[in-house]
């Protein structure tokens, strides 16, 4: 976690969830598997055509600055975060976390661009890095700032398994502690984005989980090293500079939805609730066509019914006031939702699709 980061994030954590319900607008959460896999892919496929390697330059200085925030469209300062770095302190420039960002080129101490899903390691390869390029090579979610040296350095080896900093591991490139959780959701956005160009299996080394075939190592990654306020910053900025988001920054779940694994943080607090069934409780039509919902309990009093929508929000509260124990929650825009429904029973909370 970038600990510098920590009170932007709070401070612009409300803009960033209305911005994703905006953005994710048409999308049911409730399925999984490869059905969500490709409502996302259809999502993320819209981007800025006219975006360039080049532009890249200028971007990244906003997008990875160390001190942004988005909320105020405030550049307080001149560095920039180095993927894989993580020693700002030693003699050594190689592995600076950070880099005065007017230090751009291809000298030793200076930093360049990394695509961290390696250009060589898609197929069919992504293309050469002339600036005026658009595309898959020209795509920010897959580029960050790094280290000329340390850059080279790792070249086009495959992620694998490690411990601490970023460095060669087990045959391949650790991309370090801090930055590993990074690596994996930059990962699954471009699998997601470009499909079989970029299989996980192309740029990792391990076992493959899910009927999409994710490396069980990037799923293990992003539980491990959760989203930073960092990665929060790049994805809005990049939805006005490019056009689209990487879902599994908005959501790590997303990634546990589609491909399994050990459960992953669910950013909504919505996308991981179990149902819990109440004594003569029932709620239909569920998914409703309708866009409405009826709620009905037979042998005890429904005291009111709350409705949240994906990202946790609370948008509507009814109490019960009728005599035939039943409450109706009529306009219902489609989506997902999350009904909680409180009784003399306790508190049952229940996912609803409206189409």
């Amino acid at each position: 976690m970038k600990i510098k980061l920590l009170i932007t994030f709070l401070l612009i954590s409300t803009n960033l969830i209305f911005a994703q319900e905006s953005y994710y607008n048409g999308i049911d959460f409730s399925q999984n598997g490869q059905t969500l896999y490709t409502a996302l892919q259809n999502k993320i496929s819209n981007y800025n055509t006219a975006f360039t390697y080049g532009d890249n330059r200028d971007t990244m200085k906003t997008t990875d600055d160390e001190d942004f925030n988005d909320a105020d469209n405030n550049d307080t300062s001149t560095t920039v975060w180095l993927i894989y770095g993580y020693n700002d302190t030693d003699a050594s420039c190689i592995n600076d976390r950070t880099r005065n960002e007017n230090l751009f080129g291809g000298s030793n101490c200076e930093y360049n661009r990394e695509h961290v899903f390696a250009r060589s390691l898609a197929v069919p390869e992504m293309g050469d890095t002339s600036n005026s390029n658009t595309g898959i090579v020209a795509d920010p979610h897959n580029i960050r700032p790094s280290d000329v040296q340390f850059n080279n350095q790792r070249g086009s080896l495959k992620f694998a398994t490690g411990s601490g900093n970023a460095g060669p591991s087990n045959g391949g490139w650790y991309p370090g502690d801090e930055w590993k959780g990074d690596v994996a959701r930059m990962m699954m956005y471009m699998y997601t984005r470009y499909d079989d160009q970029c299989k996980p299996e192309y740029v990792g080394i391990g076992a493959l989980q899910g009927t999409t075939e994710m490396l069980q190592l990037f799923l293990q990654w992003n539980v491990d090293d959760p989203v930073s306020a960092f990665e929060y910053q790049r994805n809005q900025y990049l939805e006005t500079a490019y056009g689209n988001r990487n879902p599994f920054i908005d959501n790590p779940y997303l990634a546990t939805k589609i491909w399994g694994g050990t459960a992953a943080e669910d950013k909504w607090g919505t996308l991981g609730i179990d149902e819990i069934a109440a004594t003569n409780f029932s709620m239909f039509p569920n998914p409703s066509s309708t866009h409405s919902v009826t709620i009905q309990s037979g042998n005890y009093s429904i005291s009111d019914v709350a409705l949240y929508n994906v990202f946790g929000q609370k948008i509507l509260q009814k109490k019960y006031t009728e005599n035939n124990n039943q409450v109706t929650l009529d306009n219902l825009q489609s989506g997902f939702y999350v009904v909680k429904v409180h009784s003399e029973s306790g508190i049952a909370s229940r996912k609803l699709v409206v189409k």
